[in-house]
């Protein structure tokens, strides 16, 4: 396999931008890119799958183990020429103090896969070669091969960084980009701003690649990528046969919030439904006036606050959505559909707007992150998704509270080095549907596939 990891030193560091630099001049060479992201993000794989046209996949390992992340990229990776894979924070960096736990070098580990390190050169000459050099120290069991200095002015600069880098860390440095304000994305409370909001994608990716060719050795990050197979004993199908999956899937519909309002999605969470044979049909909340026909409806985490004034306007697909709920449609919403699915927004302006109003609760933005991180939830009495008492892995990131009177579906826990670090309650559940901010990737919850399938059958007995 041809694979590679970009990971920085931290966040910031600019490894989004050369990764999306870098997959942008392999595909203009023709070649067929495989990209990942490393942890839960949903917006950066986003403009990977925009760049390479395939879909971007998620490798999270507080979400999935070892054996299902394997999978996941060996399945997907089948067909490819390259698969690129952009890491997360700083190479080490993951959930508490272990380096092997959820970071991109335990990722790096478990599916074969070398490491290009980027820097910030800026104002930095020899001392660059003592970061490089920690990063090669900490876990010699990672396989770093290179290093890319970023915001890097001028070629004198960084022939210094270079030559450094060589003499004390015996490491290749395949090139530098300059800071080239052309070329910042715009930021948004929860990451990047999503991919179908920037105006001139296109352009401004084949500008990037253009850039990144005259400064990055590419041909050579190619020859660098050869990399071993990986196998995994994780067999998604034995699996959905083992639980009967196939049987009780027969025939069912589901439909799929999807539009700039709502788009956060794991992409094998679809993909379950496609293997179980179950049609998908996809609608919008913003602009259409009615929801599918189908068994069941799922509505996804965005940006519903700033898209608040046009969800409001759409009255009628808001009262359909009621309707769904009154007839005891089952109803899966995370995040941004959780907000959705509320009696009001607050939107940026400070305006009250409407929304569907299954669950008596309003949703205001906080000017910090209210929740941010990986947590789990138990469920304190059976919803559409779970039985009472089962667990759900997950992870939560928004910039909003929903307050409500409402009941809360779970008990939530963080945990981190083993100790309960943070307690509260969430998630709302009435009648069929359940809306949380919580996000859970399915792979390590087929339960909650198997309790949906068995809502949808119960509810078309009862009609």
């Amino acid at each position: 396999m041809k694979k590679i990891m970009i990971a920085g030193t931290s966040s910031g560091v600019g490894k989004t931008t050369i990764s999306l630099g870098i997959m942008r001049a392999l595909t203009k060479r023709n070649l067929k890119v495989q990209p990942y992201k490393i942890g839960p993000d949903y917006i950066d794989p986003s403009f990977h799958t925009f760049i390479t046209g395939r879909e971007s996949r998620n490798l999270d390992s507080y979400m999935l183990d070892d054996e299902k992340i394997k999978s996941i990229v060996k399945t997907a990776s089948c067909d490819a020429d390259i698969s690129v894979i952009e890491g997360v924070m700083g190479l080490y960096d993951g959930f508490g103090i272990d380096i092997n736990n959820c970071s991109s070098s335990y990722t790096s580990k478990i599916t074969k896969t070398p490491v290009i390190l980027v820097i910030n050169g800026k104002a930095m000459a020899a001392s660059s070669a003592a970061t490089v050099l920690g990063y090669l120290n900490l876990d010699k069991d990672v396989n770093i091969i290179g290093v890319i200095a970023n915001n890097v002015r001028t070629e004198s600069h960084f022939k210094i960084i270079k030559e450094s880098i060589k003499k004390y860390c015996n490491i290749e440095v395949l090139g530098y980009f300059p800071p080239n304000e052309k070329f910042a994305l715009e930021s948004r409370h929860l990451g990047l701003i999503p991919m179908d909001e920037v105006e001139k994608l296109s352009e401004k990716f084949s500008s990037l690649a253009e850039e990144i060719e005259k400064y990055i050795d590419i041909d050579r990050i190619i020859k660098l990528s050869e990399s071993e197979d990986i196998e995994s004993k994780f067999n998604l199908e034995e699996e959905l046969k083992k639980r009967n999956l196939y049987s009780l899937a027969k025939g069912r519909k589901v439909s799929i919030a999807y539009d700039k309002a709502f788009n956060f999605y794991y992409r094998e969470n679809i993909e379950i439904f496609e293997k179980l044979g179950i049609e998908i049909k996809y609608f919008s909340p913003l602009n259409d006036e009615s929801v599918p026909d189908s068994d069941f409806v799922y509505i996804g985490g965005g940006f519903p606050e700033i898209f608040a004034k046009e969800l409001e306007n759409n009255k009628k697909i808001r009262e359909n959505i009621f309707g769904l709920y009154e007839k005891n449609i089952p109803i899966y919403a995370e995040c941004g559909g959780l907000m959705y699915l509320g009696k009001s927004i607050i939107d940026k302006n400070g305006e009250k707007r409407d929304m569907v109003g299954v669950f008596d609760g309003e949703s205001e933005m906080t000017p910090k992150l209210k929740r941010f991180g990986y947590c789990e939830g138990e469920a304190l009495y059976d919803t559409v998704i779970s039985k009472k008492g089962d667990f759900i892995k997950g992870h939560e990131f928004h910039h909003s509270i929903f307050k409500s009177e409402e009941n809360c579906a779970y008990k939530m826990k963080k945990i981190r080095d083993k100790e309960v670090i943070d307690e509260w309650v969430g998630g709302y559940s009435k009648k069929n549907t359940l809306a949380t901010y919580l996000h859970t990737h399915f792979y390590n919850n087929l339960d909650c596939i198997e309790n949906i399938l068995q809502n949808c059958i119960k509810v078309r007995k009862e009609i």
